[in-house]
């Protein structure tokens, strides 16, 4: 979960490149995520969260190795890792999941119910206190949810429910970031995480298809190996670097400029991912996706700007919205030797 920090001041430029980093790592993201929905014909879900594990691994081990300072390869807070690596796992799987039955804009959009959820979860877990503005912004939010979902109406499919499943998985696994975030750095968060979701991905792959009976509609869910593994490996490959270039760009984001001032760009992914949908796969989102999707960010942005309102004024309340979208990138609190602690 993001963190606010006292320093109230940035310097434009250093800001400038904190919006920048995230929008760009935003339309990386959105071009995985299309990758990932064109791939999924051929081959399995558990292939590929394993495969985009695995490359941001090999990335990620020889760029702390040379960072040093901070980063770790070893670290004592790895059962939290391990939990939210299973989180991970679990919640992308679901995600990816619903990819062949829902438009990725319509997939994305209930998705990012997360950050919301995250914030209701602070309250109860960690009791973090909201006012009345961040309860009525949530409250917008989440009928943004249900208008998005449409759960009444004749076109819902039960598959919908998967992206909200994640989007509690990854709520639960942000709040897990927030226990260690003072004690580690960015990079070693994702890399446990990330290496650790690739681990179980596969061993439980294997288990669902021995409990489960996957008819040829939830082909994605066979744990196979598909002939054109071979061929379509640089493929693959291009997958996990655009998905590491993402990671980095949005760590680079939250490392130069304040969470409240840059977390609301992280809806960008929204707008975003529905241009690509249209673009690369004619899909049209129904309306209630667009009110909806319209209600979530608007929400979001709010959450955001109450957020940057309170640090201008000093208030170091903790944070209820997490409004970010990657995995692991909460940056450590603030500390007495912080030159920007007040």
């Amino acid at each position: 979960m993001s963190q606010v920090s006292g320093h109230v001041s940035q310097a434009p430029s250093r800001a400038m490149e904190g919006i920048t980093c995230v929008v760009l790592g935003m339309f990386f993201f959105v071009f995985q995520d299309a990758l990932m929905k064109d791939m999924i014909k051929t081959f399995p879900v558990w292939m590929l969260i394993f495969i985009r594990s695995t490359v941001t691994v090999c990335i990620l081990t020889p760029l702390i190795l040379y960072l040093g300072g901070p980063h770790r390869l070893l670290t004592p807070f790895w059962p939290w890792h391990l939990a939210r690596g299973a989180l991970f796992s679990v919640g992308f799987t679901l995600f990816y999941a619903a990819f062949p039955f829902m438009g990725l804009a319509e997939v994305t959009t209930i998705f990012f119910s997360g950050p919301l959820i995250t914030a209701l979860l602070a309250v109860v877990l960690l009791r973090e206190t909201m006012g009345m503005h961040r309860i009525g912004a949530l409250a917008v939010g989440f009928v943004g949810v249900i208008i998005a979902m449409n759960p009444t109406g004749q076109t819902f499919q039960w598959v919908a429910i998967l992206p909200l499943i994640c989007a509690v998985t990854y709520a639960f696994s942000q709040i897990l970031a927030r226990k260690v975030g003072e004690q580690e750095s960015t990079l070693t968060m994702g890399l446990h995480t990330l290496a650790f979701s690739g681990i179980l991905i596969l061993p439980m792959g294997w288990a669902f298809n021995q409990m489960v009976d996957v008819g040829p509609e939830f082909h994605h869910l066979r744990l196979a190996f598909p002939a054109e593994f071979k061929s379509e490996l640089p493929s693959l490959v291009l997958m996990g670097v655009i998905g590491m270039i993402a990671y980095i760009l949005i760590s680079r984001a939250y490392q130069v400029a304040n969470a409240s001032l840059v977390a609301p760009f992280d809806y960008a992914y929204l707008p975003m991912a529905t241009t690509m949908a249209y673009v690369l796969f004619d899909e049209i989102p129904p309306v209630n996706t667009l009110l909806g999707m319209a209600l979530i960010i608007t929400s979001g942005l709010y959450l955001g700007y109450r957020e940057l309102q309170s640090s201008r004024r000093g208030d170091h309340q903790s944070v209820v919205a997490e409004a970010t979208f990657i995995p692991g990138n909460p940056p450590p609190l603030p500390s007495e030797d912080d030159p920007y602690y007040d």
